[in-house]
């Protein structure tokens, strides 16, 4: 634990001018405060805000951070008020520990609810001053270096799983990339701790085996920056665990088959010895393709700037290289605590570093609840990141993944709700496509446009599915409004009353609805019925026509042929039930699994179909079977989603091919249509699934078609 004139000479070591005495003053008022406290690991609770203090030392931060570092827990824990520390240390302080001041005093339903409230009112906090969040970031980080403390497992892990997603993506959108390594592997240890283990013996053996494989890359890397006279130093490490882990999935490769766990960076003067360095690189060591990124040219959202690429370096091995300047490395690891700037005020938050932080103020409006909110900005802040361009050359950052509509409301909230077609680098194309680095990205706008519900189905942005739903709940609500009223009226005539403002006013309270339309609307959608809304206007009124209750069934035709002699699939009972299942279609020549379900039979599905994830812990349920070959050779249904130009004889161009492919159209649904597309689900009678193929590779060739996948679900 720091003493009292340790972290004061820390502090004076990068702030001559730092307010020694504020210092002095916050360490003595937070020791007296917090008294006999103790920490669950034993220790006096003092030294966990004394740590955090610490932690944000080595960032550099100005008094005002340090000193609500020391105080952050007293307005929660102790006796003490915000009034009290503001009148004690300034406004200034009294305001960040008020932002930064834990809220677990808030009795919510859930765990989850609790958690989004809590990240919601730091994000309006750190939208104020972005110093709230660094204090807070540093407290998580200690609590998270002390979480094996913790001695119930299920509060461990609830803690780890909220660090990995909100505290250390948002350390990241900060650029601090020092706190949100150790953050990410912090929770790694306590969420996959086995993977984690299995990770570090690999690493360890492989330094057992290739010696200081790492020093002697550096060595040659050195050696090879000097021989072209840069002025340069050059540093490497082992990846972490975490992130060997997460390549592990994305790739979905053994740690084996990982090739670059190694990375070196090479640290130079400037930007234009930046790119001498890379020529020097490249020169010397065949690059691996597509590893290639110039974040100095564009830099991240976070402010971040780098060049990094993939080669074949000494010994052979496959190594990633980061090539930055010392200033560029500075603000890589410090991020926005290298910069000495505080944003105080929504009005400041222009700048694009900053982006991130207004659209999660946009999203925050929009969401109807705390909980949506939470899952919109996981969207926002989780994913890898495209570059694209506006026609002007403006630079628009999205996540990977992302469609045209997402460019839209990145562009303007107004772009993305009017928005009806797209020109990707000068070609019309479906909205619904994947955009990637370098596109070109023109949005055609109509006023006469609406958000589509279709679009929540492929939009990745949490700024985007925001608006989205808004405008749909807001157009959904205005439906049910009128088909409510509609209800309300007949109703009441019929039964010899009026439906006054003032009565439905009155009712409002009664029926715990905020306004007339609100009634409306609950009529409308079914979740009021009529008969409430009389009784809560004319109580004691005798019921007529209002109690009639009239059931409204659909029926659904269901195909009652037997499939068992016309599915070919042996391995079963004779006289057993089979039924393909529509979520995956599956075909001759699919791998398949069948599930047992009591008193329907048996469902067929291919063995990668998403629902059996769910039945993935009944094995009693599942049974190997395979296709039969002596019965193959039926027609069976097939599926594919299909984007086809909508010009004539695009249609007649479709039927013809898969008729010239000897399939046949057995159903065709329209699911989507724009001025320049149909997009449409197809069923085709197919025997095998090399049959299906063949059609797909014959649809993919003509001109009409612009594009062709099996369908799944």
């Amino acid at each position: 634990m720091l003493r009292q004139f340790e972290l004061v000479e820390r502090v004076k070591s990068y702030d001559p001018k730092a307010d020694e005495d504020a210092i002095n003053r916050a360490y003595v008022y937070a020791m007296k405060m917090h008294g006999s406290q103790m920490r669950a690991s034993g220790d006096p609770y003092f030294s966990h805000p004394i740590e955090v203090a610490g932690i944000l030392t080595n960032y550099r931060l100005d008094t005002a951070s340090i000193v609500t570092a020391l105080l952050h827990d007293t307005v929660e824990d102790t006796g003490a008020t915000t009034e009290e520390i503001t009148n004690l240390f300034g406004d200034e302080v009294g305001r960040l520990v008020d932002g930064v001041t834990k809220l677990t005093r808030i009795q919510l339903q859930n765990v989850e609810a609790k958690q989004a409230e809590n990240f919601r009112k730091l994000l309006l906090a750190m939208s104020e001053d972005i110093r709230v969040l660094l204090v807070k970031l540093a407290d998580r980080l200690h609590n998270m270096r002390t979480l094996n403390h913790i001695s119930k497992p299920d509060k461990r892990r609830n803690i780890a799983l909220e660090t990995m997603e909100i505290y250390a993506p948002l350390a990241e959108r900060l650029g601090m990339q020092e706190i949100k390594t150790e953050l990410e592997d912090l929770a790694f240890a306590e969420l996959h701790p086995e993977a984690r283990a299995s990770i570090l013996t690999r690493l360890r053996f492989l330094e057992r085996e290739g010696g200081d494989l790492v020093g002697r890359i550096m060595d040659e890397l050195d050696h090879t920056i000097q021989a072209a006279e840069l002025t340069g130093f050059v540093s490497g490490r082992e990846k972490t665990p975490f992130s060997i882990w997460k390549k592990m999935q994305i790739k979905d490769v053994s740690f084996e088959q990982l090739s670059d766990i190694m990375a070196f960076r090479v640290m130079v003067d400037d930007n234009e010895d930046c790119y001498r360095a890379l020529g020097v690189i490249h020169a010397a060591y065949r690059t691996v393709p597509g590893r290639f990124k110039d974040y100095i040219s564009t830099p991240k959202r976070n402010g971040y700037q780098s060049i990094h690429t993939g080669v074949i370096g000494p010994e052979k091995h496959r190594i990633e290289v980061q090539i930055r300047t010392n200033r560029m490395h500075e603000i890589a690891e410090l991020g926005v605590a290298a910069h000495w700037h505080y944003k105080t005020g929504l009005e400041d938050l222009a700048g694009s570093q900053y982006s991130w932080l207004r659209e999660l103020l946009d999203i925050l409006e929009h969401a109807q609840s705390p909980e949506e909110f939470l899952e919109h900005t996981k969207l926002e802040m989780f994913q890898d990141q495209v570059f694209c361009f506006t026609p002007k050359g403006e630079l628009i950052n999205l996540p990977r993944g992302a469609s045209p509509v997402d460019f839209a409301y990145a562009v303007h909230t107004e772009v993305g709700n009017t928005c009806v077609g797209t020109k990707v680098n000068g070609r019309i194309v479906p909205l619904r496509i994947e955009l990637n680095t370098g596109d070109q990205v023109e949005i055609v706008t109509s006023k006469a446009q609406k958000p589509s519900p279709e679009w929540e189905g492929f939009v990745v942005t949490g700024k985007a599915r925001a608006h989205i739903r808004r405008r749909v709940r807001s157009e959904a609500h205005e439906e049910y409004a009128k088909l409510g009223k509609e209800i309300l009226l007949k109703s009441f005539a019929k039964e010899g009353y009026d439906l006054t403002d003032d009565g439905l006013k009155e009712a409002c309270d009664k029926l715990d609805l905020p306004s007339p339309d609100d009634i409306y609307a609950a009529v409308g959608e079914g979740e009021v019925m009529a008969r409430q809304v009389l009784e809560a206007i004319y109580p004691g009124a005798k019921a007529s026509l209002l109690t009639k209750v009239v059931n409204i069934s659909k029926a659904r035709k269901k195909n009652a042929k037997s499939t068992e002699s016309a599915v070919p699939i042996k391995g079963l009972t004779p006289g057993l039930a089979l039924h393909l299942s529509e979520c995956c279609h599956p075909l001759p020549g699919d791998r398949i699994v069948g599930i047992l379900t009591a008193g329907k039979g048996v469902d067929v599905h291919t063995i990668d179909c998403e629902s059996l994830i769910e039945l993935s812990d009944e094995p009693e349920s599942w049974l190997d079977i395979v296709w039969d070959d002596k019965k193959t050779g039926d027609m069976l249904m097939g599926r594919v989603n299909l984007v086809v130009l909508n010009e004539p004889g695009s249609l007649s161009a479709l039927s013809t091919v898969i008729a010239q492919n000897q399939g046949n159209i057995s159903n065709l649904k329209i699911v989507g249509r724009s001025n320049d597309f149909f997009e449409m689900d197809l069923d085709i009678e197919v025997t095998s699934v090399k049959h299906l193929t063949n059609i797909i590779a014959a649809l993919r060739a003509s001109p009409a078609i612009n594009s062709v996948e099996r369908a799944r679900g």
